[in-house]
Protein backbone atom coordinates (compact mmCIF):
# COMPACT_ATOMS: atom_id res chain seq x y z
CA UNK A 1 0.00 0.00 0.00
CA UNK A 2 1.04 3.36 -0.91
CA UNK A 3 1.88 6.08 2.04
CA UNK A 4 -0.63 8.22 3.69
CA UNK A 5 0.59 10.88 2.10
CA UNK A 6 0.54 9.29 -1.62
CA UNK A 7 -3.32 8.84 -0.92
CA UNK A 8 -4.08 11.96 0.13
CA UNK A 9 -2.83 13.62 -3.12
CA UNK A 10 -5.21 11.27 -5.09
CA UNK A 11 -7.96 12.98 -2.67
CA UNK A 12 -6.70 16.85 -2.18
CA UNK A 13 -3.77 19.16 -3.48
CA UNK A 14 -1.04 18.73 -1.06
CA UNK A 15 0.94 22.66 -0.29
CA UNK A 16 4.02 22.51 1.91
CA UNK A 17 3.71 24.85 4.88
CA UNK A 18 7.33 26.10 4.77
CA UNK A 19 9.92 28.68 3.58
CA UNK A 20 12.81 25.40 3.49
CA UNK A 21 13.46 25.48 -0.23
CA UNK A 22 14.98 21.85 0.25
CA UNK A 23 11.98 20.59 2.21
CA UNK A 24 9.49 21.21 -1.05
CA UNK A 25 11.97 19.94 -3.18
CA UNK A 26 11.69 16.66 -0.88
CA UNK A 27 7.81 16.34 -0.81
CA UNK A 28 6.93 17.52 -4.10
CA UNK A 29 3.60 19.84 -3.33
CA UNK A 30 1.47 21.19 -5.71
CA UNK A 31 2.26 24.62 -4.36
CA UNK A 32 3.29 26.12 -1.24
CA UNK A 33 2.83 28.97 1.39
CA UNK A 34 4.82 31.21 3.58
CA UNK A 35 4.49 33.72 6.10
CA UNK A 36 6.52 35.99 8.30
CA UNK A 37 7.30 33.14 10.97
CA UNK A 38 8.01 30.93 8.13
CA UNK A 39 10.24 33.69 6.07
CA UNK A 40 11.98 34.48 9.82
CA UNK A 41 12.86 30.69 10.43
CA UNK A 42 14.64 30.71 6.84
CA UNK A 43 16.26 33.52 6.89
CA UNK A 44 18.13 31.95 9.71
CA UNK A 45 19.48 29.20 7.74
CA UNK A 46 23.17 29.40 6.20
CA UNK A 47 22.15 28.18 2.18
CA UNK A 48 19.79 31.68 2.43
CA UNK A 49 22.22 34.20 3.18
CA UNK A 50 23.11 35.19 0.14
CA UNK A 51 19.62 36.02 -0.78
CA UNK A 52 19.41 37.93 2.27
CA UNK A 53 22.60 40.28 1.20
CA UNK A 54 21.18 40.39 -2.43
CA UNK A 55 17.96 41.68 -1.16
CA UNK A 56 19.38 44.00 1.18
CA UNK A 57 21.44 45.12 -1.42
CA UNK A 58 18.81 45.72 -4.12
CA UNK A 59 16.48 47.18 -1.41
CA UNK A 60 19.21 49.90 -0.73
CA UNK A 61 19.65 49.02 2.90
CA UNK A 62 15.94 49.38 3.52
CA UNK A 63 15.38 46.54 6.16
CA UNK A 64 11.45 47.39 5.09
CA UNK A 65 11.73 46.84 1.49
CA UNK A 66 14.57 44.10 2.04
CA UNK A 67 11.60 41.83 3.87
CA UNK A 68 9.72 42.05 0.85
CA UNK A 69 12.90 41.50 -2.05
CA UNK A 70 13.89 38.68 0.34
CA UNK A 71 10.08 36.78 0.66
CA UNK A 72 9.76 37.38 -3.11
CA UNK A 73 13.26 35.98 -3.76
CA UNK A 74 12.60 32.82 -1.36
CA UNK A 75 9.28 32.72 -3.48
CA UNK A 76 10.88 32.63 -6.91
CA UNK A 77 13.20 30.28 -5.73
CA UNK A 78 10.09 27.45 -4.88
CA UNK A 79 7.73 28.84 -8.00
CA UNK A 80 10.66 26.67 -9.52
CA UNK A 81 10.03 23.63 -7.52
CA UNK A 82 6.12 23.42 -7.46
CA UNK A 83 3.92 23.21 -10.33
CA UNK A 84 1.56 25.19 -8.90
CA UNK A 85 1.37 28.73 -6.97
CA UNK A 86 3.20 30.02 -3.96
CA UNK A 87 1.39 32.55 -1.34
CA UNK A 88 3.05 35.56 -0.34
CA UNK A 89 1.72 37.52 2.71
CA UNK A 90 1.47 41.34 3.12
CA UNK A 91 2.96 42.61 6.06
CA UNK A 92 0.35 42.21 8.61
CA UNK A 93 0.50 45.71 10.20
CA UNK A 94 -1.35 46.55 7.43
CA UNK A 95 -4.13 44.28 8.29
CA UNK A 96 -6.74 47.05 9.27
CA UNK A 97 -6.00 49.33 5.92
CA UNK A 98 -7.61 48.55 2.87
CA UNK A 99 -5.64 51.04 0.81
CA UNK A 100 -1.99 50.12 2.36
CA UNK A 101 -2.90 46.63 1.32
CA UNK A 102 -3.42 47.17 -1.70
CA UNK A 103 -0.61 49.02 -2.50
CA UNK A 104 1.75 45.76 -1.14
CA UNK A 105 -0.15 43.78 -2.95
CA UNK A 106 0.84 45.13 -5.93
CA UNK A 107 4.23 45.95 -5.10
CA UNK A 108 4.88 42.50 -4.03
CA UNK A 109 3.28 41.46 -8.23
CA UNK A 110 5.85 43.65 -9.42
CA UNK A 111 8.47 42.49 -7.45
CA UNK A 112 7.96 39.02 -8.66
CA UNK A 113 7.17 40.15 -12.51
CA UNK A 114 10.76 41.54 -12.36
CA UNK A 115 12.40 38.68 -11.47
CA UNK A 116 10.58 36.98 -14.49
CA UNK A 117 7.28 35.41 -12.34
CA UNK A 118 4.13 35.51 -13.44
CA UNK A 119 1.31 37.08 -11.20
CA UNK A 120 -0.48 33.41 -11.99
CA UNK A 121 1.88 31.92 -10.29
CA UNK A 122 1.28 34.06 -7.18
CA UNK A 123 -1.23 33.96 -4.41
CA UNK A 124 -1.01 36.97 -2.02
CA UNK A 125 -1.67 36.44 1.41
CA UNK A 126 -4.12 38.45 3.60
CA UNK A 127 -5.63 38.49 7.38
CA UNK A 128 -8.97 37.99 6.91
CA UNK A 129 -10.46 41.25 8.52
CA UNK A 130 -12.99 43.57 6.88
CA UNK A 131 -10.21 45.39 5.42
CA UNK A 132 -8.34 42.64 4.18
CA UNK A 133 -11.24 41.21 2.47
CA UNK A 134 -12.05 44.19 1.01
CA UNK A 135 -9.06 44.57 -0.31
CA UNK A 136 -8.69 41.42 -1.94
CA UNK A 137 -12.10 41.47 -3.51
CA UNK A 138 -10.33 44.75 -5.00
CA UNK A 139 -7.39 42.56 -6.52
CA UNK A 140 -9.17 40.11 -7.76
CA UNK A 141 -10.97 42.06 -9.88
CA UNK A 142 -7.19 43.10 -11.03
CA UNK A 143 -6.28 39.59 -11.73
CA UNK A 144 -4.09 39.01 -8.73
CA UNK A 145 -5.51 36.33 -6.91
CA UNK A 146 -5.68 36.24 -2.95
CA UNK A 147 -5.21 33.63 -0.22
CA UNK A 148 -7.13 34.74 2.61
CA UNK A 149 -5.39 33.91 5.81
CA UNK A 150 -5.95 33.78 9.67
CA UNK A 151 -9.23 32.48 9.62
CA UNK A 152 -11.09 31.00 12.33
CA UNK A 153 -15.05 32.13 11.70
CA UNK A 154 -17.58 31.02 9.40
CA UNK A 155 -18.71 34.53 8.89
CA UNK A 156 -15.02 35.55 7.62
CA UNK A 157 -15.35 32.39 5.42
CA UNK A 158 -18.76 34.07 4.31
CA UNK A 159 -17.36 37.50 3.61
CA UNK A 160 -14.37 35.96 1.42
CA UNK A 161 -16.43 33.89 -0.47
CA UNK A 162 -19.28 36.86 -1.33
CA UNK A 163 -15.37 38.45 -1.87
CA UNK A 164 -15.05 35.97 -4.84
CA UNK A 165 -11.53 35.24 -3.77
CA UNK A 166 -9.46 32.73 -4.93
CA UNK A 167 -8.44 31.01 -1.76
CA UNK A 168 -8.81 30.58 2.11
CA UNK A 169 -6.42 29.25 4.57
CA UNK A 170 -8.83 28.21 7.59
CA UNK A 171 -6.75 27.50 10.51
CA UNK A 172 -7.62 24.36 11.82
CA UNK A 173 -5.15 23.77 15.05
CA UNK A 174 -5.24 27.35 16.24
CA UNK A 175 -8.89 26.30 16.50
CA UNK A 176 -8.30 23.82 18.80
CA UNK A 177 -5.88 25.24 21.01
CA UNK A 178 -8.30 27.78 21.67
CA UNK A 179 -10.76 24.96 23.09
CA UNK A 180 -8.48 23.20 24.63
CA UNK A 181 -7.69 26.69 26.52
CA UNK A 182 -11.16 27.95 27.08
CA UNK A 183 -13.38 24.70 27.39
CA UNK A 184 -13.21 21.63 29.93
CA UNK A 185 -12.85 19.40 27.04
CA UNK A 186 -8.91 18.30 26.40
CA UNK A 187 -9.46 15.29 24.01
CA UNK A 188 -10.65 15.17 21.01
CA UNK A 189 -11.00 12.70 17.79
CA UNK A 190 -10.56 13.31 13.99
CA UNK A 191 -14.60 13.89 13.90
CA UNK A 192 -14.54 15.95 17.15
CA UNK A 193 -11.92 18.32 16.43
CA UNK A 194 -13.39 21.82 16.56
CA UNK A 195 -11.22 23.12 13.71
CA UNK A 196 -11.89 19.93 11.43
CA UNK A 197 -15.16 20.62 12.08
CA UNK A 198 -15.15 24.18 11.36
CA UNK A 199 -13.56 23.48 8.39
CA UNK A 200 -15.89 20.91 7.13
CA UNK A 201 -18.94 22.86 7.57
CA UNK A 202 -16.98 25.75 5.70
CA UNK A 203 -16.38 23.08 2.92
CA UNK A 204 -20.25 21.34 2.72
CA UNK A 205 -21.49 25.89 2.92
CA UNK A 206 -19.07 26.34 -0.57
CA UNK A 207 -19.75 23.47 -2.42
CA UNK A 208 -23.63 23.64 -2.07
CA UNK A 209 -23.94 27.00 -3.23
CA UNK A 210 -21.36 26.69 -5.51
CA UNK A 211 -18.71 29.19 -4.50
CA UNK A 212 -15.43 28.63 -6.38
CA UNK A 213 -13.62 29.68 -3.44
CA UNK A 214 -10.45 27.00 -2.78
CA UNK A 215 -10.85 25.93 1.04
CA UNK A 216 -7.44 24.84 2.14
CA UNK A 217 -7.10 23.83 5.62
CA UNK A 218 -4.49 24.87 7.39
CA UNK A 219 -2.31 25.15 10.95
CA UNK A 220 -2.36 21.56 11.53
CA UNK A 221 -1.18 20.00 15.05
CA UNK A 222 -1.44 16.36 14.22
CA UNK A 223 -2.19 13.83 11.69
CA UNK A 224 -5.81 13.00 13.08
CA UNK A 225 -6.83 16.55 11.93
CA UNK A 226 -5.67 15.78 8.66
CA UNK A 227 -6.98 12.76 8.68
CA UNK A 228 -10.10 14.07 9.62
CA UNK A 229 -10.23 16.44 6.60
CA UNK A 230 -9.07 14.48 3.55
CA UNK A 231 -10.75 15.33 1.00
CA UNK A 232 -10.78 18.76 0.97
CA UNK A 233 -10.00 21.42 -1.43
CA UNK A 234 -6.33 21.81 -0.34
CA UNK A 235 -4.35 21.24 2.81
CA UNK A 236 -0.89 23.34 3.74
CA UNK A 237 1.01 20.92 5.53
CA UNK A 238 4.29 21.67 7.61
CA UNK A 239 7.70 19.30 6.84
CA UNK A 240 7.47 17.45 9.80
CA UNK A 241 4.03 15.95 9.29
CA UNK A 242 4.59 15.55 5.53
CA UNK A 243 7.33 13.60 7.30
CA UNK A 244 4.38 11.41 9.28
CA UNK A 245 2.45 11.13 6.35
CA UNK A 246 4.88 9.88 4.37
CA UNK A 247 6.08 7.09 6.92
CA UNK A 248 2.44 6.17 7.65
CA UNK A 249 1.77 3.14 5.13
CA UNK A 250 -2.06 2.49 6.62
CA UNK A 251 -5.37 3.10 5.01
CA UNK A 252 -6.51 7.16 4.32
CA UNK A 253 -10.42 7.59 4.52
CA UNK A 254 -11.90 10.20 2.53
CA UNK A 255 -14.18 12.70 4.67
CA UNK A 256 -15.09 14.85 2.34
CA UNK A 257 -16.70 14.67 -0.77
CA UNK A 258 -18.55 17.07 -2.91
CA UNK A 259 -20.33 14.74 -4.86
CA UNK A 260 -22.35 13.17 -1.70
CA UNK A 261 -24.87 15.46 -0.39
CA UNK A 262 -25.06 16.85 3.76
CA UNK A 263 -27.23 18.87 5.37
CA UNK A 264 -28.62 22.18 4.09
CA UNK A 265 -26.84 25.23 5.35
CA UNK A 266 -28.50 28.53 4.80
CA UNK A 267 -26.75 31.00 2.37
CA UNK A 268 -25.56 34.48 4.34
CA UNK A 269 -24.14 37.60 3.30
CA UNK A 270 -22.67 40.07 5.37
CA UNK A 271 -22.46 43.86 5.73
CA UNK A 272 -19.40 45.46 7.63
CA UNK A 273 -21.72 45.74 10.80
CA UNK A 274 -22.77 42.70 10.32
CA UNK A 275 -19.68 40.76 10.17
CA UNK A 276 -17.78 43.02 12.69
CA UNK A 277 -21.57 41.76 14.74
CA UNK A 278 -20.58 38.06 14.21
CA UNK A 279 -16.73 38.33 14.63
CA UNK A 280 -17.53 40.01 17.99
CA UNK A 281 -20.04 36.98 19.22
CA UNK A 282 -17.02 34.80 18.15
CA UNK A 283 -14.84 34.73 21.55
CA UNK A 284 -12.53 32.01 19.49
CA UNK A 285 -11.89 34.25 16.40
CA UNK A 286 -11.84 37.40 17.65
CA UNK A 287 -9.42 35.97 19.97
CA UNK A 288 -6.83 34.17 17.41
CA UNK A 289 -7.09 36.67 14.54
CA UNK A 290 -5.92 39.09 16.94
CA UNK A 291 -3.45 36.92 18.46
CA UNK A 292 -2.32 36.05 15.00
CA UNK A 293 -2.01 39.27 13.68
CA UNK A 294 0.45 40.18 16.55
CA UNK A 295 2.31 37.17 16.01
CA UNK A 296 3.24 37.57 12.25
CA UNK A 297 3.75 41.30 13.15
CA UNK A 298 6.59 39.95 16.24
CA UNK A 299 7.88 38.07 13.53
CA UNK A 300 7.50 40.52 10.68
CA UNK A 301 9.47 42.59 13.13
CA UNK A 302 11.91 39.98 14.18
CA UNK A 303 13.22 39.33 10.48
CA UNK A 304 13.77 43.55 9.53
CA UNK A 305 15.94 43.20 12.73
CA UNK A 306 17.43 40.48 11.78
CA UNK A 307 18.41 42.07 8.49
CA UNK A 308 19.80 45.34 10.09
CA UNK A 309 21.97 43.67 11.80
CA UNK A 310 23.27 42.21 8.63
CA UNK A 311 23.96 46.00 7.43
CA UNK A 312 26.00 46.80 10.64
Amino acid sequence: MSSKLEQLKNMTDVVADTGDIEAIARFKPLDATTNPSLLFKAAQLPQYSHLIDESLASANHDVGLASDYLAVAIGAEIVKLVPGRVSTEVDARLSFDTHATLNKARQLIELYQAKGVDRSRILIKIASTWEGIQAAKQLEQEGINCNLTLLFSFAQAVACAEAKVTLISPFVGRILDWHKANTDVQDYDSVTDPGVVSVSRIYNYYKQHGYSTVVMGASFRNIGEIEGLAGCDRLTISPQLLQSLQDDQGQLTRRLDASIPTDAIEKLSYSEAGFRFAMNEDAMATEKLAEGIRNFVADQINLEDLLRQRVQ
